[in-house]
């Protein structure tokens, strides 16, 4: 299969079949019982970085990532570092710099991903323990398996291909940032890059943390949602009173909370808060039966919103409450709850800022609030939405890669979730270009029990990059 891509920005040098794709398959072929094996030790490491959890298990984390880079021996520069926490005298979790400069006119290009992981929940709803990997059928299981430290191994296993091709002969500059706090908001991000701007400065960034559109087609992912997260509390009374004797007549924080939450959704389930907005772009065929079997949606319960499943996904806000700070039902007494505690994660839509949105959503909680409910709103975190400008080269020379590596051709695709620290690589590095590829597919369950790795796909993926840097070591003019 041969075909060129021309762009607005440029044209690939090469078809589809460079020359050096067939010994970079062999070689990605050769090393995949290693890289696996790699992979597995990787996902051992219980490495998540919430601030409940030990921090030592992020630390041994980038020690075992940093010896695997240096054992690429390609680079000429690797170091596990940290950066400061704005506003505090923290440093956020170690992550993993390595750099190799470019010559002869060659790109540079920074691989992206991050080894810490979310925590595992409930063990007992996993089918193996969450941090021992256990391969069932195709797919690797356990947390991190897909997301991400198989993006980890992917940028790795991709630069030992290409290392034992070239043989150490490149001219392609390299940069490799791994991160230990995504899962935990990217706190010290923006700070690391700042502080290594030198060092993380690239031509194209490669970020290997996204979805597939199934096992057998890739996707380069075009257009994120942003977030904004906070804490929102209502309270209405100085002090609990019996339920029985004031209930009727005391409006107490729950039913005020209940009814507050129930303002910020259309009767279909769309979001009802005025000046959040949408993005306008078209989508691929998805019919509700894939979203059932993808998310598992039970018999007699329908899907909520409108527009097109994937418009809804990608292209408008969302209102989760994922987490209530109230009285168990074990616990329940014959109370008016003084106060009561949310957690609400709202997604928005690209084209529209996190600082905007934040405002108007605040600006409708207040004008919602019942009964005259006291309200304050803590721990706001947002992310700005990101859409890729896909006219650059190196969009171009990515879907060519996939293509050879798939044997299909790549699906744009957006994702309902967010990358926010995207925003700041946009903000520190205006003139790269970035590319949103990752290892996943529908079924990897990232971020919930059972979250696996299809190894087909993660071996595709592995290939696509290894293709990708054969071809951008011998890219001139860029």
């Amino acid at each position: 299969m041969t075909h060129t891509v021309d762009t607005a920005a440029g044209t690939p040098q090469q078809d589809v079949e460079a020359p050096l794709d067939p010994a970079l398959r062999s070689a990605v072929t050769r090393e995949l019982p290693r890289t696996i094996a790699d992979l597995s030790a990787l996902v051992r490491i219980p490495s998540v970085s919430w601030a409940a959890f030990d921090r030592e298990h992020v630390r041994a984390s980038a020690e075992a990532v940093a010896e695997l880079v240096r054992e690429i021996g390609i680079f000429e520069s690797v170091s596990v570092t940290q950066a400061g926490i704005p506003g505090t005298d923290e440093l956020g979790q170690p992550a993993i710099l390595a750099t190799r400069a470019a010559k002869n006119g060659r790109p540079t290009v920074l691989l992206y991903a991050h080894h810490d992981v979310q925590p595992p929940g409930q063990d007992e709803q996993w089918e193996s323990p969450p941090f021992e990997p256990t391969v069932r059928g195709d797919r690797l299981y356990g947390r991190g398996a897909a997301d991400d430290k198989a993006g980890v191994m992917a940028h790795i296993a991709a630069l030992r291909a290409f290392l034992a091709v070239t043989a150490g002969d490149i001219d392609l500059g390299l940069a490799l940032f791994i991160e230990g706090e995504e899962e935990f908001g990217s706190r010290s991000f923006a700070t690391f890059l700042t502080e290594n701007r030198a060092a993380l400065a690239a031509d194209a960034i490669v970020v290997a943390d996204s979805n597939n559109w199934d096992i057998n087609t890739p996707a380069i992912t075009i257009a994120l949602r942003g977030n904004v997260t906070f804490r929102l509390t209502v309270s209405t009374l100085a002090h609990a009173s019996h339920s029985g004797m004031f209930g009727g007549a005391v409006p107490d924080a729950m039913m005020a909370t209940i009814k507050l939450l129930g303002t910020l959704y259309n009767a279909d389930g769309s979001v009802a808060i005025a000046g959040l907005t949408s993005h306008d772009a078209p989508t691929p065929p998805y019919d509700e039966a894939a979203l059932r079997a993808e998310t598992g949606l039970l018999d007699g319960v329908q899907p909520i919103g409108h527009g097109t499943i994937l418009s809804r996904l990608w292209s408008q806000p969302a209102v989760t409450v994922t987490g209530i700070d109230a009285p168990t039902v074990a616990n329940a007494s014959n109370t008016l709850t003084p106060s009561v505690s949310v957690q609400v994660s709202v997604r928005i839509a690209p084209g529209q800022s996190a600082s905007e949105a934040a405002t108007v959503i605040e600006e409708h909680l207040r004008a919602n609030a019942p009964f005259g409910a006291q309200i304050s709103i803590d721990d706001l975190d947002t992310g700005d939405p990101f859409l890729v400008d896909t006219d650059g080269w190196a969009v171009a020379e990515t879907r060519l890669a996939m293509a050879s590596a798939w044997g299909v051709d790549p699906v744009d695709v957006g994702i309902g979730g967010s990358i926010p620290f995207i925003a700041d690589l946009v903000r520190e590095f205006p003139a790269a270009q970035i590319l949103v590829t990752g290892v996943e597919d529908p079924d990897s369950r990232a971020h919930s029990p059972n979250e696996s790795l299809h190894l087909g796909v993660f071996t595709r993926a592995v290939l696509s990059e290894a293709f990708l840097l054969g071809r951008l070591n011998s890219r001139t003019g860029h």
